[in-house]
């Protein structure tokens, strides 16, 4: 036994060294650190006198230990992530060498000093470690069994709007809960939304419900819309819109949107509205769940109307209407990258009790807002807007928030009004949809940087009517939302030139200078991350092969290209949330890259690469086919070859911002590694090392923000003011939406429910369970 695994040793020896002496060399020649060369050489020698058995091998790697411990520090500094993979594999292979069954491999028979603690001390290092992280995990239990007030108001215990309010604010003035008694908390019912039988479509169960009254309103991802008795979890009624997914690869529906009817009684005085995945527009009766006759046909409207063809899968609505003034504003998600003229990304206002058309904002005509003549359609390819809307009921304003022309990475047949209205949030009038003001995010986008966040308003002392604008750059703009012009100051800076052949190319692009960047660390061969010096090796030769001139590089068919932010962010549709007693923003964000590529239509042909269809639909982080324009593009996150990051960690911050000065008041990493790991497989300890996140959170009037969203099957709760963690549960799979806190006059108790739904490209699991927490009855 003693003899095979010596063998084996000097197999993992020899292997290493070979490995490390390639990799090693390749990156050398690319420019980049000659150590993992030199380390390749080391390991060969040591491996070479194990073979002969000799002695001078445990000197000789251990000297090489502690050299390389040197260059760790020197390159790295006292950062545990940065020293993990640079000691980590090497340690662990010295500490083989002091073993009694390596020592006498090479004839050593002398007692090691010290030998009698070494290994009982590492197995007690080891497994205190893991305990550190279990205890590290955990939160303690409630230190108070009192409760907070009740609201002053019955209005205050609802939570109407996706976001609560109209303006996104994700802030409710409750306070039962509080940093005393949140410990407290435990699972009051369990809701299962009900799985696709067809096992092709992927569901994301991402829905933020809305409580109103005596109900609690909710979309499953096939776009079943169900009302629940929010103390109970009972469902009170469900209708099925039977909604035809054919060509929808994942099947999503964040919300629906509540409206009191003015002066109205009987049969659909209150309303609840849908749009769905096959493009209509829905009004349902709020007490029965029956559809109402008086909207548009039968209780719908065909959104796909002036479109003119739309094939399957390439236009659906993920996101709730928006209202203002009586009117239902939408927008509609169009598949990315696929080919020019694809359907167009109008966005329309609906009257909300007949369902007749009112106004369209069409990018591509931006002056024209009734339908288009007979015989012709709004514009096709334009930018759409398929994340959450806000309004100002006062203003009369609707604030949507842009993505791009298709396709996504090249941007050279896009028009002026294109190039004006992408990535950007705009201001449109809710009576006429004329352009009261625009604010572009990004210029000329060819990053997929379209602006997946809800636009969330605030006001500020003094009568200052405030717009946050998060973005996937990472960037978050604070504006004016009467006039679009920044209330923190906004610089044009030059960004990375040279694009490729057709391509045009912003010179500068804009940054929010006075408030925090939550794109995460610049990427530098430095920063590469692995499990061993042989991924991180390999992930410092992709660095060095790729194109990087810093964010905004553009894309290349010479070279990948790594953008940085990604595609996911920074910040993506689950926004930011407002604690407007304390002054605060909560932000989650994302600090992974991409890893790009132009490819030339010829080679893309070759290839096979074509626009999807109805039955080949595939992940959009494949190849994208853009067909209509001389590339393709190969699209996809800058991992290892062991499905990691090759950025080092954290992937994923939680922090809060002073709205007042710009500045940050606390950033903690968001999340641990208990349910990912190399090759997408959990490693089951909980090291805090900030994991990929996708959802938004809530903050609460008695100083509490709660929040899902990461990989890890967690739902928190954090003290807003600073950072605290204070709760924490586990859930089914990926908590990868918004909560939603109510009231129940029924218990006189706080809720916080969340859907526990997962994501299938965040590898978070699939639940349909939606899960509500309260404080126990007394």
């Amino acid at each position: 036994m003693l003899r095979v695994l010596n063998v084996l040793f000097l197999l993992i020896m020899a292997t290493s060294a070979v490995a490390l002496l390639w990799l090693g060399g390749r990156l050398a020649l690319l420019g980049g650190s000659p150590w993992y060369l030199l380390s390749g050489f080391v390991t060969l020698t040591t491996a070479a006198l194990i073979w002969r058995r000799k002695p001078l091998s445990i000197t000789l790697y251990w000297a090489f230990l502690g050299a390389n411990l040197i260059w760790a520090l020197w390159e790295a500094g006292l950062d545990y992530w940065a020293l993990a993979p640079r000691l980590a594999m090497p340690v662990c292979m010295g500490l083989y060498m002091l073993t009694p069954a390596y020592r006498r491999h090479v004839c050593l028979d002398r007692p090691l000093p010290g030998a009698r603690i070494l290994w009982p001390g590492l197995a007690t290092l080891i497994a205190g470690g893991i305990a550190l992280a279990f205890w590290a995990d955990s939160t303690p239990a409630g230190t108070s069994t009192a409760w907070g007030p009740s609201p002053a108001r019955p209005a205050d215990g609802d939570w109407i709007a996706y976001g609560n309010d109209r303006g996104g604010s994700r802030f409710s003035p409750l306070e039962q809960i509080t940093p005393s008694n949140v410990g407290n908390l435990k699972p009051a019912w369990t809701f299962h939304a009900g799985k696709l039988a067809d096992g092709k479509v992927r569901t994301s169960f991402q829905a933020n419900p809305i409580k109103v009254g005596s109900r609690l309103y909710l979309c499953a991802a096939n776009n079943d819309v169900i009302a629940l008795d929010p103390e109970t979890g009972r469902t009170l009624w469900r209708h099925s819109p039977k909604t035809d997914l054919t060509g929808v690869y994942g099947a999503v529906c964040r919300g629906v949107t509540y409206y009191s009817v003015p002066e109205a009684r009987g049969l659909c005085a209150e309303r609840i509205y849908t749009a769905t995945l096959d493009a209509r527009l829905i009004a349902l009766d709020a007490a029965t769940g029956r559809p109402c006759p008086s909207f548009g046909r039968g209780g719908q409207v065909d959104l796909t109307s002036g479109l003119g063809k739309v094939e399957k899968g390439y236009y659906f609505v993920t996101s709730p209407p928006a209202l203002v003034r009586g009117k239902l504003v939408l927008g509609g998600w169009v598949i990315d990258g696929q080919k020019t003229g694809e359907p167009s990304g109008v966005m329309r206002a609906f009257d909300a009790v007949t369902g007749d058309f009112v106004w369209a904002f069409d990018i591509g005509r931006p002056n024209r807002h009734g339908l288009p003549p007979e015989g012709q359609t709004f514009t096709r390819g334009s930018p759409n807007s398929w994340a959450p809307m806000s309004s100002d009921e006062a203003l009369g304003l609707i604030y949507v928030p842009t993505g791009n022309a298709t396709p996504d990475y090249f941007g050279g047949h896009r028009t002026a009004n294109d190039d004006r209205f992408s990535s950007a949030v705009v201001a449109l009038d809710a009576e006429s949809g004329a352009v009261r003001w625009s604010f572009q995010t990004t210029h000329h986008d060819l990053w997929d940087y379209d602006v997946a966040s809800q636009p969330t308003l605030v006001d500020l002392p003094g009568g200052t009517k405030g717009l946050l604008q998060p973005t996937k750059r990472g960037e978050i703009f604070f504006l004016d939302r009467v006039t679009g012009k920044p209330i923190l100051p906004v610089a044009e800076r030059p960004v990375p030139q040279g694009g490729v052949k057709g391509e045009r190319l912003a010179k500068t692009q804009p940054y929010s200078i006075a408030m925090p960047s939550f794109g995460g660390p610049r990427p530098t061969e430095q920063r590469m991350w692995g499990l061993t010096p042989i991924d991180q090796a390999m992930c410092r030769i992709r660095f060095k092969e790729a194109r990087f001139d810093g964010d905004m590089t553009p894309l290349s068919t010479e070279h990948p290209t790594i953008t940085w932010p990604g595609y996911l962010g920074g910040i993506d549709w689950g926004g930011v949330a407002v604690d407007p007693e304390r002054g605060l923003m909560i932000v989650n964000n994302n600090q992974v890259a991409n890893y790009n590529y132009l490819i030339p239509r010829t080679a893309a042909d070759r290839r096979g690469i074509k626009p999807m269809t109805a039955s080949h639909m595939s992940d959009v982080g494949g190849p994208a086919a853009q067909m209509g324009v001389p590339y393709a593009a190969q699209i996809a996150p800058f991992l290892s070859p062991i499905a990691i990051p090759c950025q080092q960690p954290p992937y994923g911050r939680i922090s809060a911002v002073d709205l007042k000065t710009g500045k940050m008041v606390w950033s903690k990493i968001f999340g641990t590694s208990r349910d990912s790991g190399p090759l997408a497989l959990p490693t089951f300890v909980p090291i805090p090392m900030g994991v990929p996140n996708i959802g938004g959170s809530v903050a609460t009037a008695s100083g509490l923000t709660f929040i899902g969203a990461t990989q890890e099957h967690a739902f928190r709760a954090y003290e807003t003011a600073t950072g605290r963690l204070l709760w924490k549960t586990r859930l089914p799979a990926g908590g990868n939406a918004s909560p939603t806190t109510y009231w129940s006059q029924e218990s006189g108790r706080q809720f916080v429910v969340i859907a526990a739904g997962g994501h299938g490209a965040m590898l978070s699991g699939s639940s349909d369970e939606l899960i509500a927490y309260a404080l126990p009855k007394p």
